[in-house]
């Protein structure tokens, strides 16, 4: 039986690559949790995109018995959460979940965007924070640098700062240490009535859904009956458990600590994620804050390229969601594409992510359309409706204006770099709002457009640093802009999947350079096929891709070649006409892929 004093909740923070998941493993193979024939690089980090990747995207949790030097026993919940800015979200429960953190910092990197943003997540909950200079075996390695950046940038203490390395296991005992002076105990009553805090849950073919909870008061035991305050649903517990990182069963969760249950619930839509969890006989009266649902931000269309594995879409993207309930998905039809769903991920690499699983785990071979927004359309008669497919854009005219979503995004640099993206983000519509220093090293932030930055942003903005810049963003609000739908007509017929909202000022050029692309990616027909940008009725970009021509004159010689000559050619002509005027232009997977592309290559 555990005291409450005796039992330290924290998160591992940290911007991506910078150790979190090794520096877990030290902990864990420290602290005894697995055998050395069980450990593992990354053991925390279980899914093999993960792995093969390097990065975390599912927070994971782990109880582990530590004795002190001073003799004294601890009990160690540690949560190793993601570094990516599409999974913050994942962050902000886990740190909930939590009295303290672990920040660990690259003593060869300093402070990077997402190290900020972790860290002020941190500080709004009121945790206590342990700076960890990680990869001291570096020849690169400087502490004095990376302290004072932390002072400087973040505005934290560093006096207890521990430097250590997740590779050669250097300063893990000194964190172990600081862990138990630093950090304090979680408040809770043991003899209170149950409160329980519903951090996470994911599908589990063997058990069904399986949730993690975080005990604040009371105690939560095997065959209890419990309820979910959110749903009003009660039900019995079969298994009460905790990972070590194994899953270890036990018979009772007392407060302040954190585990997992398992009630036979078969749906994960039954458990919302910052539920609170009560006794079904002794209820409270008051549920707990939660946490704010996940907004999806970027939407995009999955089809399936052979229009027979449309029912394996189906079943794959439902199996997922069960593991994943911050994207979403429904039906859609597209002329040009079949049919297919329309699905909304928090960011450019959570899109990245599921898409890849499909392919990999559900052997389906996907077309994705191009990623965008979602705009408030506010129309005339005083509705407000949300536009997440451009192609269902309703007629200009009953539209009052547009808003488009606006994000707050963080840029830490080195200066010499400094130019160069204050260029990009002026090309983006962006609004500086703040530049500071710290050594050789710009802190910028500016407002953007949300659309202009969730396509290509990224990309270009390490390309241009030679990987030394880092971005971090959080969505700020709508605001009113110029924008208008720009579609894509092959043939005269308009390609639903092309089409995309675009600010007036860029329509032109993006439409030149969508056509440009299209005319050397579509193949040739008998006919000659049109290929146009138009918004609304007006063309404002045109290429013509020239169709075959068969030499019909080759056979003919002799006396009165010429008018000959001139009838075949006409009757050429006309067929020609006919077959432009009925025949079918066939659009390539790799046109769909090429346009996607366009902005990448800008």
């Amino acid at each position: 039986m555990s005291e409450i004093d005796n039992i330290r909740n924290f998160a591992i923070i940290a911007h991506i690559d910078h150790g979190k998941s090794t520096i877990a493993d030290r902990l864990i193979h420290k602290c005894g949790g697995l055998t050395e024939r069980e450990m593992k690089a990354q053991v925390l980090d279980s899914m093999d995109i993960e792995r093969e990747r390097g990065i975390t995207i599912k927070a994971q949790t782990v109880k582990l018995n530590y004795t002190s030097k001073s003799g004294k026993k601890f009990i160690l919940n540690i949560i190793d959460t993601p570094g990516h800015v599409d999974f913050s979200y994942e962050v902000s429960r886990s740190l909930y979940a939590c009295e303290g953190s672990i920040l660990i910092v690259d003593s060869t990197q300093g402070v990077e965007a997402q190290t900020l943003a972790n860290v002020y997540q941190a500080l709004d909950i009121n945790h206590e924070i342990i700076p960890v200079l990680n990869k001291t075996d570096l020849p690169a390695s400087d502490l004095d640098k990376t302290n004072k950046q932390i002072e400087e940038v973040i505005g934290i203490d560093t006096s207890n700062a521990v430097p250590c390395s997740g590779k050669t296991g250097e300063g893990i005992d000194e964190i172990l240490e600081k862990i138990i002076e630093v950090l304090p105990g979680p408040k809770g009553i043991k003899n209170e009535k149950l409160k329980c805090l519903l951090v996470d849950s994911w599908y589990d073919s063997y058990l069904g859904v399986v949730i993690l909870v975080r005990v604040i008061d009371g105690k939560i035991l095997k065959n209890m009956k419990i309820k979910m305050m959110s749903t009003n649903q009660e039900y019995i517990i079969e298994k009460v458990g905790v990972f070590t990182p194994k899953p270890k069963d036990i018979n009772e969760l007392n407060a302040g600590e954190i585990g997992f249950i398992t009630t036979g619930i078969k749906v994960l839509s039954d458990t919302k994620v910052g539920d609170t969890i009560c006794d079904a006989s002794n209820p409270l009266q008051d549920a707990l804050p939660g946490f704010k649902p996940s907004k999806p931000v970027v939407f995009c269309g999955l089809f399936p390229v052979d229009s027979s594995e449309y029912q394996k879409l189906k079943d794959g993207l439902a199996k997922l969601q069960l593991n994943d309930a911050s994207f979403s998905f429904e039906p859609e039809s597209s002329s040009a594409l079949g049919l297919g769903f329309r699905c909304g991920f928090l960011g450019l690499l959570h899109l990245e992510i599921i898409t890849e699983r499909l392919e990999r785990e559900f052997d389906i071979n996907l077309l994705t359309t191009t990623p965008g927004v979602v705009y408030k359309l506010h129309m005339n008669n005083g509705e407000i409706k949300d536009l997440q497919n451009p192609s269902s854009l309703p007629n200009p005219t009953l539209i009052k204006f547009i808003e488009e979503p606006w994000i707050k995004a963080t840029i830490i640099t080195p200066d010499q770099y400094l130019g160069s993206i204050i260029k990009i983000c002026q090309n983006k519509r962006g609004v500086q709002k703040n530049l500071t220093y710290s050594g050789n090293r710009a802190v910028i932030n500016y407002e953007l457009p949300l659309n202009e930055v969730v396509f290509d942003f990224n990309d270009r903005l390490k390309s241009m640093t030679s990987g030394y810049a880092s971005f971090d963003y959080e969505i700020i609000g709508h605001k009113e802009g110029d924008l208008v739908k720009m579609g894509i007509l092959v043939n005269s017929e308009p390609v639903d999947a092309l089409a995309m909202m675009v600010h007036k000022d860029f329509a032109q050029s993006i439409g030149r350079e969508v056509c440009e692309k299209l005319k050397d990616l579509i193949p040739k027909h008998n006919f000659m096929i049109p290929v146009q940008a138009a918004i609304g009725g007006k063309i404002i970009a045109r290429e013509t891709i020239k169709g075959f021509k068969k030499d019909v004159l080759t056979k003919i010689h002799g006396g009165g070649a010429r008018d000959r000559k001139r009838k075949l050619l006409d009757k050429q002509k006309k067929g020609k006409a006919r077959s432009k005027q009925f025949g079918k232009v066939e659009i390539p997977q790799e046109a769909f892929i090429g346009v996607l592309k366009i902005s990448k290559e800008n």
